[in-house]
């Protein structure tokens, strides 16, 4: 990603549960942005919370297999962003138990950009 200040943050409210065609949603959303070209992704994963459907859902050291909450978190330009949104929206359809999608202006204090291992 190139600097500047202004830009904006995507935010997707999923859970670890969620799959688009058998694969995780969370990492369907985060190999699409990759192939997308947008500036780099982050899966959040939660260890407790709830949403619309009012089930709290919480992470159990003894329990792998838990329902937990998922965040994706993407940071680009707005007209990236604006357009990675229209790709994603059907990823979304068969989403059962809910979810959620934001967008919040940002400014980028700092970007330093690192290098990959040799």
């Amino acid at each position: 990603m190139e600097k500047f200040t202004k830009a904006k943050k995507l935010q997707i409210f999923i859970s670890n549960t969620d799959k688009f065609k058998n694969e995780p949603l969370y990492e369907v959303i985060i190999y699409a942005a990759k192939k997308f070209g947008l500036s780099g992704a982050t899966a959040i994963k939660g260890t407790m919370g709830f949403g619309g459907s009012s089930e709290v859902t919480n992470l159990r050291f003894w329990e792998v297999t838990d329902k937990i909450p998922v965040v994706v978190q993407i940071i680009d330009k707005e007209e990236k962003i604006e357009l990675f949104i229209k790709k994603i929206m059907p990823y979304f359809d068969k989403v059962e138990k809910g979810c959620m999608i934001t967008i919040e202006d940002i400014e980028i204090v700092l970007n330093k950009i690192g290098g990959k291992k040799k």
